[in-house]
C-alpha cells in the first residue's frame, strides 16, 4: 500500500475524535492512519463538513454522493482504488493494512 484517500462523512473536527461521546472506532482508525504514515504510507483525510471541494474534485465520491448520499460515507480508497465505503475498517483489515504496510516498506 502506497496511498490511503479518507473521505469522512461530516465531523466536528479533522478526525471525530472530539466532544463527550468519542466513537471508539475513530479513535482506533486515527491511531491506524498515524501508524501507516510512519511506515511511509500516504495519507490525506478530508472532512465533508471542512473541505466539500475535495468531495466534488473527486469523481468517484462526487458520484457516490449523487447516487447513495452520505450513508456512502467514509470512502476509503487504497491506491486509488475504493476500498471501502459506508464504514470504517474493521479491526482485522486494519491489522493487516498495518501488516502489508510495515512488511514490504508501504508496497503492498
Amino acid at each position: 500500500m502506497k496511498t490511503l484517500q479518507v473521505y469522512d462523512p461530516p465531523m466536528c473536527c479533522s478526525t471525530g475524535i472530539c466532544g463527550t461521546e468519542i466513537d471508539p472506532a475513530l479513535v482506533r482508525f486515527a491511531s491506524v492512519l498515524k501508524q501507516l504514515a510512519a511506515a511511509g504510507v500516504q495519507v490525506e483525510r478530508h472532512n465533508l463538513g471542512q473541505r466539500p471541494l475535495e468531495f466534488v474534485l473527486n469523481r468517484t465520491v462526487k458520484a457516490l454522493l449523487n447516487e447513495e448520499g452520505t450513508s456512502a460515507l467514509p470512502v476509503i480508497f487504497r491506491d486509488g482504488a475504493v476500498q471501502l465505503k459506508g464504514r470504517y475498517p474493521t479491526e482485522a483489515e486494519c491489522a493487516d493494512w498495518l501488516g502489508a504496510a510495515s512488511a514490504k516498506g508501504a508496497t503492498a
